[in-house]
């Protein structure tokens, strides 16, 4: 059951302005957003039109077909949108766009990358003269043509690469990460709390991905328990997030690469060598000439990796470590795909306890990201005593030295050194090695000899009897509610 007061837009506050100062041009313009799935690449579609006053609207989703195929698709989202004309190829698609865009329409093409296919290439060539045709008269036509994707490298293939024909032919283009967090507070003040460990297993799950906490929220569970959270998005007949991974990350790959994203899910931030030795043990020694093709296509295609870097390290420092990049594929992977796939052979009330627990350990990786986050949102925000100059980031080297947060501030020549733990229980244990760690990394570091060096333990909620133990020992205390205070 949906919560009684309604959902709203929230966040995205510059976007919308950009998107706003786009449309009150009231001249041609050729704007392309990119964004992973579910991110709001509609929904700020929608409100920047709606505040505009804008009612010339048609919207297609590009399905991933042959040219039949979107021709058909496209016949009917003009009939949905109340267009009489239809289109019988590509090239009247095209026509029929530039024809809109003279009439003031506002033409959104969803799901553009799927026309660097082969099969549908052609429609770019189209597209173009087209376009240069109501570029040569922008002034005079009043409408516009946005394009979405949600896969970067191919919408940068078909837009921004210099061999693609619709080189240099955008006018304007959005970049959508996900919310910060203080707008994932905005929405749990308005519809659950705010508390640290709520706060902290959602962003585990959804990171800054609005519609999943519109899942969740449509189905009544924002404020609810954790495994009540998962009965009703992930493991009940109905739930709307239980075939979301597959059907979208997994199903653009098309089954490659599953033993490698498999492996990273369960072993975030290995080494490329502990990924070749794995591939190798899994797959002979054969696959793992592969791992360098494979790492390279996850993480600039398809944007589901990332490889981090310690502070400081040189970009080729073969120090670096992978992880999958997004929180919901990592929740997944390691600790839902599992339970919820055996749901029809175990009792259900096992599988939510399992998945439970492994989200836990999830939370304990995804707590390092959240704090990171929230020194930088401070920061920018001007909050706290600790004005950035540095990204925040953890610190490791080959000597094995781990350092969960290191944050620079430059302007005051001070270096804070963090330990973070989901168990506020372990921090007191935790402070002997991360001040040895920082000893090694001072000496490995001697340019900041002459500053200030302060520890901080990070937890989700610390209480009254461990923070005095704590500051005893020369130690800033910093959970949850202090770091989101004012956000």
């Amino acid at each position: 059951m949906a919560q009684s007061k309604p959902w709203s837009f929230y966040g995205r506050h510059l976007e919308l302005q950009q998107m706003q100062q786009v449309l009150e041009r009231k001249r041609w313009f050729f704007l392309q957003i990119s964004g992973r799935r579910r991110i709001g690449k509609t929904a700020l579609i929608q409100q920047a039109l709606q505040a505009a006053g804008i009612s010339k609207t048609l919207y297609i989703q590009i399905p991933d077909s042959d040219p039949t195929g979107v021709v058909a698709a496209c016949n009917g989202y003009l009939n949905t949108f109340g267009i009489p004309e239809r289109v019988n190829s590509l090239g009247d698609l095209a026509e029929l766009i530039g024809r809109l865009a003279e009439d003031g329409y506002v033409i959104a093409l969803d799901e553009f990358q799927y026309f660097n296919r082969k099969r549908l290439f052609d429609f770019c060539s189209l597209l173009q003269a087209v376009v240069d045709q109501l570029s040569a008269k922008s002034e005079s036509v009043p409408g516009g043509l946005i394009v979405l994707g949600s896969l970067h490298a191919e919408m940068t293939a078909l837009l921004e690469d210099r061999a693609a024909p619709l080189f240099n032919r955008t006018t304007d283009s959005l970049e959508l990460g996900h919310l910060d967090v203080s707008s994932i507070l905005e929405v749990l003040r308005a519809h659950a709390d705010t508390q640290p460990e709520r706060l902290l297993f959602l962003w585990s799950l959804f990171e800054g991905v609005p519609k999943f906490y519109r899942d969740a929220y449509e189905q009544g569970v924002l404020a609810a328990d954790r495994q009540e959270v998962l009965r009703k998005l992930f493991f009940s007949s109905s739930s709307p997030l239980r075939n979301e991974a597959d059907s979208w990350f997994l199903r653009e790959l098309r089954g490659r690469y599953d033993m490698l994203l498999q492996y990273l899910a369960q072993h975030p931030g290995c080494t490329n060598a502990d990924i070749e030795a794995a591939m190798a043990e899994i797959s002979g020694p054969g696959e793992v000439k592969q791992v360098g093709g494979y790492l390279k296509i996850l993480s600039e295609r398809y944007q589901m990796i990332e490889r981090r870097l310690p502070i400081f390290a040189a970009p080729r420092a073969r120090s670096g470590r992978y992880y999958i990049h997004d929180n919901f594929l990592q929740a997944w992977l390691s600790a839902l795909q599992q339970p919820v796939s055996a749901v029809a052979f175990r009792p259900i009330e096992k599988l939510l306890q399992q998945a439970d627990e492994r989200l836990m350990q999830v939370e304990g990786s995804a707590l390092e990201d959240l704090v990171g986050q929230l020194y930088e949102e401070r920061s920018r925000r001007g909050l706290g005593d600790f004005p950035l100059t540095e990204r925040i980031q953890g610190y490791w080297d080959r000597s094995d030295v781990e350092i969960d947060l290191v944050a620079i501030c430059g302007d005051e020549r001070r270096i804070r050194f963090g330990t973070c733990k989901r168990n506020e229980s372990k921090l007191l244990a935790s402070i002997t090695p991360l001040k040895a760690a920082t000893a090694r990394f001072m000496n490995a570091q001697p340019r900041f000899a002459s500053w200030d060096v302060e520890y901080v333990a990070l937890a989700p909620r610390i209480n009254t009897d461990v923070s005095r133990q704590l500051e005893a020992q020369g130690v800033l205390v910093q959970d949850l509610t202090v770091l989101t205070r004012g956000l």
